[in-house]
C-alpha cells in the first residue's frame, strides 16, 4: 500500500507510542534484514505457514534453475531466534528485545489483511520464569491502552495443555501437529466444519473429532479441560502455567480483561507453552498474540535457552484510526508571502525559526493575494500565519495571525521566535 500524508503521520503517532511503551519496560531495539535464507524460515511455521512464504528466486547464473535459496521475513520471531543462536555471547541475559517493522505473507489481500504489514515485537529469551510471560502480555496491553484501545480481553490457553488432551483422546503424535492446525480455524469456521477436516484431512476417528471439538467449544469447556487433563502429567503443568499467567498479569490486565480460553490454539509449529491471543470489540480477528517457544533458538543452531515473546496486530489498530489521529496540527507556522521585496526576509524567518525546532513552511506558489495564502495556511493545519508586507518591513514589526482564534497581533521582527517559541510545542 502506499500511504499518503495523513496516514502516514498516524503510522507513525501510534509507532511512537508503542515504542514508548516498549522502552518503559526496559525492552532494547533490534532491526534484521528483510531476507533471510530459506532454510531459516521453513519448518518453522507449520503446513499452512510454509506455503505463505514469499520466496526469493536464486540469481546470476543459478536463476534458470527456478530454485529459492532466500525468502522475505514471514515475521520478527524466527529472525530474532537466529541473532541469538549467533550473538548470544554479546547479548545480556535475559535477553528483552523489541522490534518494529514490515514482513511478507504470501496471503489472499483481504479486509484486515495485507501481503506486507507491519509488526511491533516484544520478547524475553533466556528466561524460564512466568515473570517474563506476564511482563510481555503486560507490556502489550499497555501498548494498546496507550493507542487508544482499551476494551479488549486476552485469551489465555497452553501447548502443553492441548498436547495433554490430545493424548487423552487418543491423537497419535505424528497426527497431533496437523489436528492443532484444523483446531486453530475454530474462531473463522463452525465446530462442524473443524470436526469434519479434522475426519477428512487429519484421519481422525469421526468420535474423536467431535468429542474433541465439542469439549472445546462448550460453555463449560474450562471445566471439561481440567476435568479431561487431571490424569495427564502434560495436561496439569499447561493448566499450572495458565494459573499462574493468570494470576500475575490479571492486577495490570483487569480479572475480568483476561480468561482461559480451552479453544485457542495459535496454529505456529514453534510454541511449547503458554499461549495468547488478544480480542477487542469492532475489530476483526485478534490485534495482539504470542506464547513460550522455548526450543526454537536451539532448532536454530543457538544455544537451547527459553524465550517468550508477542505481537501487536498494528495494521488492524491503525485500520480504525483517524488520518490525523494525534496531530492537531501539521505544522506550528506558515510563512506567507504578500510582497515580492520581502522575500528574503521571508526565507530568513522560516530559517530562525525551523532552527529553534518550529515546523515552518513558506508559501511557495504564485498568488500574492492575502485571503488565498491563509486559506493554504488553514489547510496545511498551521497554528499560526506569519503576515509581512512592504509596510511592516518599515515599522520593523511582523503580524502573528492565531489560525485557531483568528486573533493578531505585532511583534517585533527580533521578538518572532521568542514569541513563537512560547506558543508552540517545539518539534524536536
Amino acid at each position: 500500500r502506499d500511504f499518503l500524508a495523513g496516514a502516514l503521520r498516524t503510522r507513525e503517532h501510534v509507532f511512537a507510542q508503542i515504542r514508548e511503551v516498549f522502552e518503559r519496560y526496559g525492552f532494547e531495539p533490534l532491526q534484521t534484514p528483510a531476507f533471510e535464507r530459506l532454510e531459516t524460515l521453513t519448518g518453522k511455521y507449520g503446513d499452512e505457514g510454509d506455503k505463505l512464504i514469499f520466496k526469493i528466486l536464486r540469481r546470476g547464473e543459478h536463476e534458470a534453475t527456478g530454485e529459492a535459496d532466500m525468502a522475505l521475513r514471514y515475521d520478527m520471531t524466527v529472525p530474532l531466534a537466529r541473532v541469538v543462536a549467533g550473538y548470544g555471547s554479546q547479548l545480556p541475559t535475559p535477553y528483552k528485545r523489541y522490534a518494529m517493522g514490515p514482513v511478507w505473507r504470501a496471503d489472499r489481500p483481504g479486509k484486515g489483511r495485507f501481503r506486507e504489514f507491519a509488526q511491533c515485537d516484544v520478547d524475553v529469551v533466556g528466561s524460564a520464569s512466568p515473570l517474563a510471560d506476564a511482563e510481555v502480555v503486560c507490556a502489550l496491553t499497555d501498548a494498546l491502552d496507550a493507542v487508544g484501545v482499551r476494551d479488549y480481553r486476552v485469551l489465555v490457553n497452553s501447548r502443553q495443555a492441548l498436547s495433554g488432551l490430545l493424548e487423552v483422546y487418543g491423537v497419535p503424535a505424528d497426527l497431533g501437529g496437523g489436528v492443532l492446525i484444523t483446531l486453530d480455524k475454530l474462531d473463522k469456521l463452525s465446530p462442524e466444519k473443524v470436526a469434519a477436516e479434522l475426519v477428512d484431512a487429519r484421519s481422525l476417528a469421526s468420535g474423536t473429532a467431535e468429542a474433541l471439538v465439542g469439549d472445546l467449544t462448550a460453555d463449560d469447556a474450562v471445566g471439561r479441560m481440567q476435568n479431561a487433563l487431571k490424569d495427564s502429567e502434560a495436561g496439569r503443568a499447561g493448566l499450572e502455567e495458565i494459573g499462574r499467567l493468570l494470576e500475575l498479569a490479571s492486577p495490570k490486565v483487569g480479572e475480568d480483561q483476561i480468561e482461559f480460553t480451552p479453544s485457542l490454539v495459535r496454529g505456529l509449529d514453534y510454541y511449547t507453552g503458554v499461549i495468547f491471543e488478544v480480542v477487542a470489540e469492532g475489530m476483526p480477528g485478534s490485534i495482539a498474540s504470542g506464547g513460550r517457544y522455548d526450543r526454537l533458538i536451539a532448532a536454530l543452531g543457538g544455544p537451547d535457552v527459553p524465550a517468550c515473546g508477542g505481537s501487536l496486530g498494528v495494521e488492524r489498530i491503525i485500520g480504525l484510526l483517524s488520518d490525523d489521529q494525534g496531530d492537531a496540527h501539521r505544522i506550528d507556522v506558515a510563512v506567507t508571502v504578500i510582497a515580492e521585496d520581502t522575500a528574503s526576509e521571508v526565507m530568513g524567518f522560516a530559517a530562525r525559526l525551523r532552527d529553534v525546532g518550529l515546523r515552518t513552511e513558506v508559501y511557495l506558489a504564485a498568488s500574492r493575494k492575502l485571503a488565498k495564502q491563509l486559506k493554504w495556511a488553514a489547510d496545511r493545519k498551521a497554528r499560526f500565519a506569519l503576515i509581512y508586507g512592504t509596510s511592516d518591513k518599515e515599522a520593523g514589526v511582523i503580524t502573528v495571525r492565531d489560525m485557531d482564534t483568528g486573533e493578531q497581533a505585532q511583534v517585533s521582527t527580533g521578538e518572532l521566535a521568542a514569541h513563537l517559541t512560547g506558543r508552540c510545542a517545539p518539534s524536536r
